[in-house]
This record gives structure tokens, C-alpha cells and sequence, in this order.
């Protein structure tokens, strides 16, 4: 049988028994890691004082060197346990605590600080560096403590503003990173909330803390699936995680309600639809972006239902929700087209097509500018009572009445402000029904041209009484012609009256 040859591990260094020996191979290795040290080469640094304490375990200083290393390579929970094994070895190694203190600060602990920097203080009263990084660790806790009180009254802006700051001193801290992307995500700013929770992430990727801040970033930008997931991976790490487990809770439930609201508007019922779009608007008054598609929804069924006043006020909820949600400002537009509260409308449209220019928009918006236009004319259907859809036969019964009730004939004892404000009645109620008993004059209305200008309606041709004996058939004229007679006795209700034709 063939011999095998085994690989055999030589040790890189030789082995030595002796202590002073020991001892002075340990301090061969920390001269070496001190160089590499002075050249900023930390990696190298590390491992000759890594080299130091395997032959030397019991020297603080091997320890204190490699934390001030480890610092200086952003490993501070590393550099922390080195710097506390050091002061575990010699109490009243001086720099071990002064490391230890500054590890404590730059992980966010700034009572253990205080307490690593009231030992160096007792070793040496007169340590300026103690001193600073005593009075640092301080001006720490007032920002922790505002910041608390900032988040207890929901002054997010006031909590991000402090955490910035406590960053600045503290910028290991994963508690407070945490607490500033809860914030950002609170006040609606997602994409940096989820940067911070990523940059987490990519260094622990089961920190609890940061899979909730993701989960809630998601669920507050309306994913609520994909949220639902970041949750469950958060109870999953920690299951007393009771941010995550609330926040997860409510997803789901805002999710259902929703949905249910959605199947019932398709179903046509709209009250069911209405009512529980109002039930989900109670779940999460944080979740701006649902929130903001609840009250649109909500104004959908509400228009369906002809509540259109309520309807408008929830389209004005949504866009303060998310003034970038083009769905609200358009229900709202028809809203107010709906009752005929044209400029409104049109600022709406314009809105939406400075957002969006789109064919359809400038339509909407072109269809609106029409009606306002149309609106500040005189409206001839309102002056006959009549809806725009009238039948000519419905037009001229209209005009039959109107003319009778405003006649200056019928008024002839009326005082002279009445007389003036029914003759001037009279003379609209002609207009209106000279142009909206020709075909061609009443389509050229309709399509928003202004016919004020034309001899028919200026008021100088224009004669109401001609009207009224052409469409009567009488010889005679209205205020003062004698043609008509109004029977004003006293049996005779205000609607009754008759002609004599001379």
C-alpha cells in the first residue's frame, strides 16, 4: 500500500517557553503593531497585537492597543471588549478607560461613558481630554432626553434634529439611526428612512429594529404585502417586538377593511362601500398614503350617492394627505363641475395638466374653462326655468308663463322700482327665449359663444314686447301700448288675467 503524505501545520513562529523569552517576543510584536500603527496600516496593526496578546494574555496594554486599532477600523463593539479586558487586567490603566468611555459614547451609552470618565478623572483630576468627553457624554443625554420628549409629543422633526446631532458624537449607535428612520418614515420621508435601515441591514441583517422601519416605510408607501413580510421577519428575530407586531396588526386589518369597501363599490353598494371606507380611515391616522386613497374612495361612493358636497370635502382631505394625487384633484374637479362650481374645477384641471399632459386632461380642462365662460352669462335656462335638455314645447311654456308674470301691463300699479325691476325681467325672459327657440342661435349658446353682441340680444333692436305679440298674436304693446288688459279684481287669484284684443 502506497505511503500518504500528510500535510503537516508548521507554526510561523517559534514556539518559546521561557517567560522573559515570552515577554520579549510579546513586545517584539506590539514594536511591530506600533509601526504599522504610526503608518495608518491598522489591518497589520491588529494582527501583531492580536500576535502580542496570544503569547502575552495577561498584559492591559496589548489590549488597549488593539481597541485603539479596532477603533480606528470602525469595530467598536470589538474595541469596547478590548478596552475592558484591559481595565479588567489593571484598574488603574488610565487610557483603558478613557477608550472604554469613548467606545460607550460612540455606541450611544452615554451613562456608561460618564462613569469610564469619572474613573479616569479620579486617576488623574487634571485630564482636559476626561474632561471633554465628560461634558460630550452630557450634551448626549439632553439630546436623548429631547428627543424622547419630541417623539412622545409627535415633534418627529424636532427627534430627527436630535438624533442628527446625538449622530454626530454617537455615529455607531444603531438605536438612535433607528429612532431617526422611524422618524423620517413618520414624517413621510421614505426613501431616506429606508436608506438608514438598509445601511443597518447590510451590518446585521436580523437587527429586528431595522426590518420593522423597513416594513413600516413600505406599509406607510401603501405596499402593505410586501410590509406585512418585513413585519413577520421582525417578530420572527424578536418576537416581543411590539412596534412590529402593531404595525403588522394594522396592515393586515387596513388591508381587509379596504378591500371590502373596494367589493362592495363594485357590487354597486355604494352605502356598504361608503361606510366601511370610513371604518378604514379609523385604523392607522398615521398612514397618510391610504389614508389619502380611503378618502378619495370614499368621495367616489359619495359622488355615486349624490353627496357631493361631502364628496369634495374628502378629495380636499386627500390632497392635504398627498397634494401630488392626481385621482383627488380630478374626482374633485367633477365634483365641482357637478355643481356648477366652474372656477374651482378649473383650477383643479389646471393642476392636474400642468402635472400631467395628457390629451384627456386638456380636454378637461378646455370643457371647464367653456362652462366657466358660459357661467358668466346670462343663463337663459335660468331665466325660463327650464333645464338644458329642454323640449322646444317645454321652452315656449316656459316663456308663455314668465312673460305673463313679468308683463309691465300686469304691474302698472306697482310702485316704480317694481315696474323697473319687472320690465327689466320682461325684457330677459325675450332674450331667452329668442335665443333658445332658434335652432341655430340656441346651439351657438350651448357651444359657449357670446351672444350679447348680436342685434337679437344688445338691447337695441331688441324689442320684448315685439316677442310677446308675435308669440301671443296680439296688435297691441306692453307698457303703456293699451293691447292687453290684466284683470287685477279682487276674486281674481295672481295668476289669473286676460287679453282684450283691440
Amino acid at each position: 500500500m502506497a505511503a500518504v503524505d500528510i500535510d503537516v501545520p508548521v507554526d510561523t513562529e517559534p514556539q518559546i517557553h521561557n517567560p522573559e523569552d515570552m515577554d520579549r517576543q510579546a513586545e517584539g510584536f506590539k514594536e511591530q503593531g506600533n509601526a504599522f500603527y504610526s503608518k495608518k496600516e491598522y489591518s497589520e496593526a491588529f494582527n501583531y497585537y492580536t500576535k502580542a496578546i496570544d503569547v502575552s494574555p495577561k498584559n492591559a496594554s496589548y489590549y488597549g492597543n488593539r481597541a485603539a486599532t479596532l477603533m480606528m477600523l470602525c469595530r467598536f463593539r470589538e474595541a469596547l471588549e478590548d478596552s475592558q479586558q484591559a481595565v479588567r487586567l489593571d484598574d488603574c490603566f488610565m487610557k483603558g478607560h478613557l477608550r472604554e468611555g469613548k467606545c460607550h459614547l460612540l455606541l450611544g451609552n452615554a451613562m456608561a461613558a460618564n462613569r469610564c470618565f469619572q474613573k479616569v478623572l479620579e486617576l488623574e483630576p487634571s485630564n482636559k481630554e476626561a474632561e471633554q468627553e465628560n461634558k460630550t457624554a452630557g450634551t448626549l443625554l439632553e439630546y436623548e432626553r429631547q428627543a424622547d420628549f419630541g417623539f412622545e409629543k409627535r415633534d418627529f422633526r424636532k427627534v430627527v434634529y436630535c438624533m442628527d446631532r446625538a449622530l454626530a458624537v454617537a455615529s455607531a449607535c444603531h438605536r438612535f439611526k433607528i429612532l431617526k428612520a422611524e422618524c423620517l418614515a413618520l414624517l413621510g420621508r421614505y426613501p431616506e428612512a429606508q436608506s438608514v435601515a438598509s445601511d443597518i441591514l447590510r451590518m446585521d441583517s436580523t437587527n429586528a429594529d431595522a426590518l420593522y422601519v423597513r416594513g413600516l416605510c413600505l406599509y406607510y408607501e401603501d405596499c402593505i404585502d410586501k410590509a406585512v413580510q418585513f413585519f413577520v421577519q421582525a417578530l420572527r428575530m424578536a418576537p416581543d417586538h411590539e412596534k412590529a407586531r402593531l404595525a403588522c396588526r394594522n396592515a393586515k386589518a387596513l388591508k381587509a377593511k379596504k378591500e371590502e369597501g373596494n367589493q362592495a363599490f363594485k357590487n354597486c353598494n355604494y352605502e356598504a362601500a361608503y361606510q366601511l371606507y370610513t371604518e378604514a380611515l379609523t385604523i392607522d391616522p398615521n398612514n397618510i398614503k391610504t389614508n389619502a386613497k380611503l378618502y378619495c374612495n370614499r368621495a367616489t361612493a359619495g359622488a355615486k350617492l349624490k353627496k357631493l358636497n361631502q364628496a369634495i370635502d374628502d378629495c380636499t382631505s386627500a390632497i392635504k394627505l398627498d397634494d401630488t394625487y392626481i385621482k383627488a384633484y380630478l374626482r374633485r374637479a367633477q365634483c365641482y363641475m357637478n355643481t356648477e362650481q366652474y372656477e374651482e374645477a378649473v383650477r383643479d384641471y389646471e393642476k392636474v395638466y400642468q402635472t400631467e399632459k395628457t390629451s384627456d386632461h386638456k380636454h378637461l380642462l378646455k370643457t371647464a374653462q367653456l362652462e366657466l365662460k358660459k357661467s358668466k352669462r346670462k343663463d337663459y335656462y335660468k331665466v325660463l326655468g327650464v333645464s338644458k335638455n329642454a323640449t322646444e314645447d317645454e321652452i315656449k311654456k316656459a316663456y308663455r308663463k314668465r312673460a305673463l308674470m313679468h308683463h309691465p301691463d300686469r304691474h302698472s300699479a306697482a310702485t316704480p322700482e317694481v315696474q323697473k325691476e319687472e320690465e327689466k325681467k320682461f325684457k330677459e325672459v325675450g332674450e331667452a327665449f329668442t335665443v333658445l327657440s332658434d335652432p341655430k342661435k340656441k346651439m351657438r349658446y350651448d357651444s359657449g359663444h357670446d351672444l350679447e353682441d348680436e342685434s337679437s340680444c344688445d338691447g337695441g333692436d331688441f324689442d320684448a314686447n315685439n316677442i310677446f305679440r308675435a308669440f301671443f298674436g296680439g296688435h297691441g304693446g306692453g307698457g303703456g301700448g293699451g293691447g292687453y288688459s290684466f284683470d287685477s279684481s279682487p276674486d281674481s287669484g295672481p295668476g289669473n288675467f286676460f287679453f282684450q284684443f283691440g
